[in-house]
């Protein structure tokens, strides 16, 4: 299977780039994190803020379906509910994805 790069959906600051990276080439992304603001920060050539903005707009979003599975919902939708109505049932345990 052939291996492409994506923005990550799941574990991303911004827009994913540095996520995506660190997927991509099997590295945590914290560390692409780290590493990307040093050299931004060191290299006063390297225009770290235009290079991201860049590679956010060209590289692709991951697709829902990447790793078999949804990207992890970190938000519940917000319901109404009326004292007349009965109460939301409380989520279970197997309706809580594995993190």
């Amino acid at each position: 299977m052939e291996k492409k790069l994506y923005r990550s959906r799941t574990d991303k600051t911004f827009a994913g780039v540095c996520g995506g990276l660190g997927k991509y080439i099997n590295v945590d992304p914290t560390l692409v994190r780290v590493i990307y603001v040093l050299a931004s920060l060191v290299f006063a050539g390297f225009p770290g803020l235009i290079v991201y903005i860049v590679l956010a707009c060209i590289i692709p979003e991951e697709p829902m379906d990447v790793d078999g599975q949804q990207p992890h919902q970190t938000w519940q939708p917000y319901q109404a509910w009326s004292p007349q109505d009965d109460p939301p049932e409380p989520p279970q345990a197997e309706d809580i994805p594995n993190s």
